[in-house]
């Protein structure tokens, strides 16, 4: 009984100190991996039973970041992706597929912050504004890239087109995966 009463005393000490900054950016991790979600699944899923299904996966990276909660989120997001385009027959189209992406690393770039914020730091807004200005760029790049290769398949015209965007884009994961390793070793 005194385990029980020391456990609650702590829980209620922990929430009275929680900070503003790090429930905001848990709130931005639920709301990137709700949208996510919502645009991967068809929207028959999603207007059925599965809605409340998918806001506890979204909710479950944003009470948990350091655990395996944030990859089921991705999975279950790629899961939905691929039903989509599979089961349901949607085509692909070019912004959807950039809003999940994006939605995605928002997901997961917002754990990593999170997973170093104790739930009562006190950060300075510049912090997650700085955060946030490298994750669109990162963004960014990665979406100029992605256009950039879907237009280099479709001047292909037939299905060698996307072959060579698939090789092209191994290639680019290679040469940053290679710099980001000479990097780590130059230091």
């Amino acid at each position: 009984m005194a385990s029980l009463t020391g456990r609650v005393r702590a829980l209620r000490t922990a929430v009275g100190r929680i900070t503003l900054a790090p429930v905001l950016v848990r709130l931005g991790i639920f709301l990137a991996a709700l949208v996510g979600l919502l645009l991967a699944y068809p929207a028959e899923v999603v207007a059925g039973q599965a809605l409340g299904a998918l806001v506890v996966v979204a909710v479950l990276p944003a009470l948990a970041p350091r655990r395996f909660w944030p990859t089921f989120a991705a999975l279950v997001t790629v899961a939905g992706w691929l039903l989509a385009t599979d089961m349901y027959d949607r085509p692909i189209a070019l912004w959807r597929l950039m809003v999940v992406a994006v939605a995605l690393y928002l997901t997961h770039t917002l754990c990593a912050l999170v997973a170093l914020l104790p739930y009562d730091a006190v950060v300075d807004p510049e912090l997650i504004v700085r955060w946030l200005t490298q994750a669109a760029g990162v963004l960014l790049a990665t979406s100029v890239f992605g256009v950039l290769l879907l237009e280099l398949a479709r001047a292909g015209g037939n299905a060698d087109g996307w072959q060579a965007v698939t090789v092209a884009g191994l290639l680019i994961a290679l040469a940053v995966t290679a710099m980001l390793a000479w990097l780590l070793r130059r230091r």
